[in-house]
């Protein structure tokens, strides 16, 4: 147990030193292209590629299934199966691509032009990203087996290698968007398109080269095609589900605000990957332990990983995004120089409902590796789509588009109780001490973290002198209040020995 936990700690470290560098080129990235394509352009590009995620529907949950068979195969240790998970997974995407091509192509290509609101101008340049985002979706589908091999064998630092060069490479984008000798949103979705390409190839010589199970053969184990099925049969419910809230969102927002609010939307995910990137670099790393200690059978293990992660991966989240949520619109105008209409609400909105969900992020990689998902995904995947239909008859109403994202975020409260007491059910969870050991600390850690630096912005003018001052109060708070409220004694002791150990590196270096 000991050495998995150095493990998860190193592979933590790595994907967060990395998702530190993407984010700093992610968040100026957003700047060059919002001022090189403009806020009409930028808000097209996401919608016309929120269509084609929208797709994914078809491939979403049999992507699941493919993550779950190997990470739970290589820790069960049986490197034959692997190998026929591998092969079998390549050959479902390959004929998964095909069947979103058919789809895509026309039902997608009608939608894009007949309901979707572009100005005339702009539809040729929006046909042209609606393929090259359609090529680029079937590459992703087809390198899932691989991503998903690097992530069972818990090879982070490629992670960190392969994300340096896809930062670097979107920031050079950026830049030569203005300098384009064609229409600049054409030239900017064929850059990542072919940027795409070039990381799918380096994952590919990467898994073959190391990875033994990662040699395809065209041969189809019936029987594990069926088990894999099976599983994503139901797991299809939540990934249709997740999809209609993200991009059925999108979609209702272009319908009833038009592209600029898309932009808006835009940037907030921008922002919020960014800040999410951090808890990623946790859970990636984390995930993989949580399939394998269940596969293996460390109960005990398995269990503190739930507790321990949930609570953990809220305040990472927490820390990050209370300093934004406050400055939200003085950093906004610093980042990008303007403040498009109901960007600063979005961002506010939204990095709220990643903290909520962040809390249900180890509860269901748990439930996914029992393979017990009939009724999780009935209850929760049932709760979730009805973000799309309640989100149409607000904005039909006549409400603002926040009320997508409010609608998420109380639903996203309601799943999380739901997800509680189906694992009591399926691995005995303890329901009553689970709001206690983490629910009721991460909420009473976050109400007494935000007072303080809430009271220092109201007393003061300066924007400059608020976001400093109160960037700072607010991690200073969030680190105090999680420290003595939201951590246990065991907790507590571990974070200070970790601090002294650290600390006596820095001092003999």
């Amino acid at each position: 147990m000991e050495d998995k936990s150095k493990r998860l700690a190193k592979n933590t470290l790595l994907l967060t030193l990395r998702m530190i560098f993407l984010m700093l080129i992610n968040l100026y990235t957003s700047r060059v292209l919002l001022n090189a394509l403009g806020v009409e352009d930028y808000g097209i590009y996401n919608v016309v590629g929120g269509i084609v995620s929208m797709f994914s529907i078809i491939s979403g949950s049999i992507t699941a299934a493919i993550s779950r068979f190997i990470t739970f195969e290589l820790g069960k240790g049986d490197k034959q199966r692997i190998t026929s998970v591998f092969s079998s997974a390549i050959i479902i995407q390959l004929s998964l691509a095909l069947i979103v091509l058919l789809f895509v192509e026309t039902i997608g290509l009608w939608f894009l032009n007949t309901k979707i609101v572009i100005p005339e101008s702009r539809i040729v340049a929006a046909n042209w990203v609606f393929q090259l985002s359609i090529i680029t979706f079937v590459i992703n589908l087809i390198s899932v087996p691989y991503n998903a091999a690097i992530i069972a064998h818990e090879k982070m630092n490629t992670f960190a290698y392969i994300g340096l060069y896809e930062g670097i490479a979107k920031l050079l984008i950026a830049y030569l968007v203005l300098k384009s000798p064609i229409d600049t949103l054409i030239f900017y979705a064929l850059s990542l398109c072919l940027l795409s390409i070039s990381v799918r190839g380096i994952y590919t010589i990467y898994c073959k080269r190391n990875f033994a199970e990662c040699v395809f053969r065209w041969s189809l184990d019936c029987s594990l095609v069926k088990e894999m099925f099976g599983f994503a049969g139901w797991n299809f419910i939540g990934a249709a589900a997740g999809l209609l809230r993200d991009q059925g969102g999108n979609i209702v927002i272009n319908l009833f605000c038009g592209p600029t609010a898309n932009a808006a939307r835009g940037i907030a995910y921008q922002v919020n990957s960014a800040v999410n990137g951090f808890l990623s670099s946790f859970t990636t790393a984390l995930h993989p332990q949580i399939t394998k200690s269940y596969a293996s059978g460390e109960k005990d293990y398995f269990m503190s990983l739930l507790y321990r992660g949930s609570k953990i991966s809220f305040f990472i989240l927490f820390i990050l995004s209370l300093p934004i949520i406050l400055n939200v619109d003085c950093i906004v105008h610093i980042w990008l120089g303007q403040n498009p209409e109901y960007t600063s609400h979005f961002i506010v909105l939204v990095l709220l409902i990643t903290m909520s969900e962040s809390i249900s992020t180890p509860l269901i990689t748990a439930m996914l590796a029992t393979g017990e998902i009939k009724e999780y995904q009935i209850f929760v995947g049932g709760l979730n789509l009805m973000n799309l239909p309640i989100s149409y008859i607000f904005l039909r109403c006549g409400y603002p588009p926040e009320m997508v994202f409010i609608t998420a975020l109380i639903i996203s409260h309601l799943c999380l109780f739901v997800r509680l007491f189906l694992l009591k059910k399926i691995i005995g969870l303890d329901v009553a001490h689970f709001f206690k050991a983490v629910y009721a600390r991460v909420l009473i850690t976050s109400v007494l973290s935000f007072i303080p630096p809430f009271v220092v912005s109201c007393y003061i003018d300066n924007r400059v002198m608020n976001l400093i001052l109160v960037s700072a109060v607010s991690v200073l708070s969030s680190l105090f209040f999680i420290v003595f409220l939201g951590l246990n004694k065991g907790e507590r002791l571990f974070f200070k020995r970790s601090i002294k150990k650290t600390l006596i590196r820095v001092k003999g270096i």
